[in-house]
């Protein structure tokens, strides 16, 4: 186990009808790879790349178990977790330099 910056975030298009859960180990470069759709497959085919929640761990095996955890879990569910922490679903800014 290796300790770090590992996060499990979630990704929502314009109207908010889409939900991605991803895990990565450098969130706004992932982000910003979502945003310039430079990674085909589902979230460019349906223009997901808006961060409405995210969660940071320490070590890898706990992000990846949130993941999957999250991934199981029904959209009402997901909507929850959302909602807890972004009422609004605004946009979360993220420092990109």
């Amino acid at each position: 186990m290796s300790d770090g910056n590992y996060y499990v975030y979630i990704l929502t298009n314009a109207r908010h009808t889409v939900l991605y859960t991803g895990v990565t180990n450098h969130l706004e470069r992932r982000i910003s790879e979502h945003k310039s759709h430079m990674i085909p497959g589902f979230t460019k085919r349906y223009n997901v790349d808006i961060l409405v929640y995210y969660e940071h761990f320490n070590q890898i095996e706990d992000a990846i178990a949130r993941e999957k955890q999250i991934k199981r879990w029904r959209r009402e569910k997901k909507v929850y977790l959302i909602e807890m922490a972004n009422p609004d679903w605004e946009e979360i800014p993220l420092d990109t330099e």
